[in-house]
């Protein structure tokens, strides 16, 4: 029988966003200590006021919990409780001291204050004229959130995701959400289909509405693009939604039917794109073309190559191989041109070759890479300046979009771009945009290693397509011959298990099957053992690259230790989402933000959290961000990161757990990456069997893509 129970959150131990379950601790009449309840809230917050229905049980570990099988949220009524209501960070500008001098003068009558006579806020020491007209904003803000939360409390969405809503349809959201409440997955950053379904059903949608249908074929395009594919094929689509829904596929089809007549989805005979993946990968295709076709503008003089060669090798104290002499002809002569090798063939000689070659000459090279990391090491090589592909194309925060495109070309006769195999579908069309047709385009990368995190396979379909030609190194020259970093990367990719011995002082193997104990192992190596050895700064210059995010050494696990070991006593924290953020983190940004300029693999740094706004400053390369309380989401904690996450980083240091708990992950072209963001030290801890089925394992190379077709059909 379901039992009732009224008290005020004293804490907030847990909470999950995503489906909002929760362990509170509750000030509860007639119980002398905290009660803990368990289960599914709406983004609670320490001093609210909670009616929960469930039923006590004994937790074999935990003791006495009361499970929770419904809530409902109110707005606290003792002066304790508005001040940690307050103070929580759920209205903007206000945190918890500014909370304490609020209710210490005001009490009991706050929250009346504050809604009725906001002007008297001004009794309070320190609320000025301007801080007085944002908390009234700020309160007004929240009165019309309130709303939708308490519109959202009975769907299972948190206070994280009601603050998202808000923010995107304003007064409007719950006339929104009752319209079509698929709407929130398509539009929402951070609300899934799971969350808008379970919406939807509470509000009378019917499981064969149309409008379900549709909207969980979306869904599956979109996860599919999260995956990698730019398209599905029909069949695999049709599947894949009719598993997601539970309902028959015959009710799909005039679905995806009614999305195509609407321009929502493009159908090229068996293959279903999302409309923006279809226009650019078409749009790669025909511009490449265009580009190959096009009169190239003279980089260097009739004849003058070989001199100009010579001065360069002079300068750089080099000596060009015959393959990189012939790798760099061919750079200058090609319109079009892919040089790819792996670690130690000389991509970056060719490179620090080439713009020392134009150097004499006035020909306008501009040098980019898809990640911040990847530019500077970029522009630290050549010493020209480097950017990342997104600074090229200059954002527009007015817009929304990129300055450069078709109508704004960028200004050059040649673009160099590394780290190209990171490259997506949609940022390589937007690139392609703003190339000039007489401009000069070289890509370097290689292709062995993980795709973009984003739709596509760029790199590896335009090599495959034979359109563009290709210069492939393979020597590995004498310098790079000494690195068993080097050696064992290539030994990896060509699916050999690397040398494991203990020679040399740059790739180590630490033998260790029980992943627990291979955790305890990742950490004494990054908090003592190679600080101790080689001099790095645990946080700055080692970096643990995990294979997944789950078990005992995967990256939110290895976070959580890390942190507790390397930043344990920072002087400000605060909680979000039963994860804790304090000043000193090193943190991950995990989407694109244009208006920030961050982007999803940024690694960063907080440097100063605010605890009356709840406000944190991360440094990327030195350059602040600023985050609101809401945008918190955005950021992870980076200690440990993903192999995929660390593309186009290099580190000094890597540590990287391999375990047969991963083996869903384990592929070869993931170990290849990840022993190839190391400059210095390499150090694997896990077992044999997992390094074996990484090596034995290239399937997830396959993506569905038509990039390679499109461009032979063009040729």
């Amino acid at each position: 029988m379901s039992e009732e129970l009224d008290g005020t959150i004293e804490s907030l131990t847990y909470f999950n966003e995503a489906n909002g379950y929760s362990v509170v601790r509750l000030r509860v009449a007639g119980e002398e200590q905290p009660v803990t309840a368990v289960g599914p809230l709406v983004g609670p917050v320490p001093g609210q006021s909670v009616h929960l229905s469930g039923e006590w049980r004994n937790h074999p570990r935990f003791g006495r919990q009361f499970r929770i099988t419904e809530s409902r949220a109110s707005e606290p009524g003792s002066p304790e409780g508005i001040e940690r209501y307050l103070g929580s960070g759920l209205i903007k500008g206000i945190g918890p001291e500014l909370a304490r001098r609020i209710v210490s003068r005001f009490g009991c009558e706050t929250l009346q204050v504050l809604g009725g006579a906001p002007e008297r806020l001004r009794e309070v020491e320190g609320i000025g004229a301007g801080r007085l007209r944002a908390l009234k904003q700020a309160w007004e803000a929240h009165r019309g959130l309130r709303e939708v939360m308490v519109f959202l409390q009975s769907h299972g969405i948190g206070a994280g995701q009601a603050l998202r809503i808000f923010k995107r349809y304003g007064a409007q959201a719950v006339a929104r959400i009752r319209e079509n409440p698929y709407r929130l997955a398509e539009e929402v950053y951070g609300i899934g289909f799971l969350s808008a379904d379970r919406i939807a059903a509470r509000l009378g949608v019917s499981p064969d509405s149309p409008l379900r249908a549709q909207a969980g074929l979306l869904y599956s395009l979109r996860e599919a693009a999260e995956r990698g594919h730019v398209y599905l094929p029909r069949a695999v689509l049709l599947e894949q939604a009719r598993r997601l829904l539970g309902i028959e596929e015959e009710r799909l089809r005039p679905a995806a039917e009614a999305l195509a007549a609407e321009g929502r989805i493009v159908v090229e005979k068996e293959a279903v794109f999302l409309p923006p993946y279809q226009a650019a990968e078409s749009g790669i295709a025909l511009l490449l073309d265009r580009l190959a076709r096009a009169p190239r503008s003279m980089l260097l003089p009739s004849g003058e190559a070989g001199a100009a060669l010579e001065r360069a090798q002079a300068r750089l104290g080099l000596t060009l191989s015959d393959r990189q002499r012939e790798g760099l002809a061919a750079v200058l002569s090609e319109k079009l041109l892919i040089v790819t090798g792996g670690p130690g063939t000389g991509k970056t000689t060719i490179l620090r070759a080439l713009v020392s070659v134009l150097r004499q000459y006035p020909a306008r090279a501009l040098l980019a890479a898809p990640t911040g990391r990847a530019a500077k090491r970029m522009q630290e090589v050549t010493g020209a300046e480097a950017r990342t592909i997104h600074r090229l194309l200059e954002f527009d925060q007015r817009t929304g979009g990129f300055r450069r495109g078709a109508q704004y070309p960028l200004a050059c006769e040649l673009l160099v771009v590394d780290e190209a195999s990171m490259i997506d579908t949609l940022l390589m069309y937007r690139l392609l945009q703003a190339v000039p047709l007489s401009c000069s385009l070289l890509f370097l990368g290689d292709a062995d290693q993980l795709p973009s995190v984003g739709a596509g396979n760029v790199f590896r379909d335009l090599i495959a397509s034979g359109r563009i030609p290709v210069v492939e190194l393979t020597e590995i020259y004498r310098q790079a011959e000494a690195s068993r970093i080097v050696t064992n990367a290539h030994r990896v990719r060509a699916g050999q298990m690397p040398l494991l011995e203990p020679e040399g002082e740059d790739f180590f193997f630490i033998e260790q099957d029980d992943p627990a104990k291979a955790a305890r192992i990742v950490l004494q190596l990054v908090c003592e053992r190679i600080p101790r050895k080689f001099g790095l700064d645990p946080v700055e210059e080692i970096q643990v690259l995990s294979p997944m995010h789950k078990g005992e050494v995967g990256v939110e696990n290895l976070n959580r230790l890390l942190q507790q070991a390397l930043n344990p006593g920072a002087a400000r924290s605060l909680e979000r989402g039963g994860r804790r953020l304090s000043a000193g983190d090193k943190v991950l940004q995990l989407r694109n933000d244009y208006d920030k300029d961050v982007y999803n693999g940024d690694i960063g740094r907080i440097r100063r959290i605010e605890p009356e706004t709840q406000q944190v400053e991360v440094a990327f390369e030195e350059r602040l961000v600023r985050y609101e309380p809401e945008e918190l989401d955005e950021l992870a904690l980076a200690y440990a990161v993903s192999v995929h996450k660390a593309q186009g980083c290099e580190f000094p240091a890597v540590v990287v757990p391999v375990a047969t708990q991963h083996y869903v992950l384990l592929q070869r072209n993931l170990l290849y990456t990840a022993i190839t963001r190391a400059r210095r030290l390499v150090v694997l801890v896990g077992s044999r069997k997992a390094l074996r089925l990484a090596l034995g394992n290239r399937q997830a190379q396959s993506r569905y893509t038509l990039l390679g077709e499109r461009l032979r059909a063009a040729g």
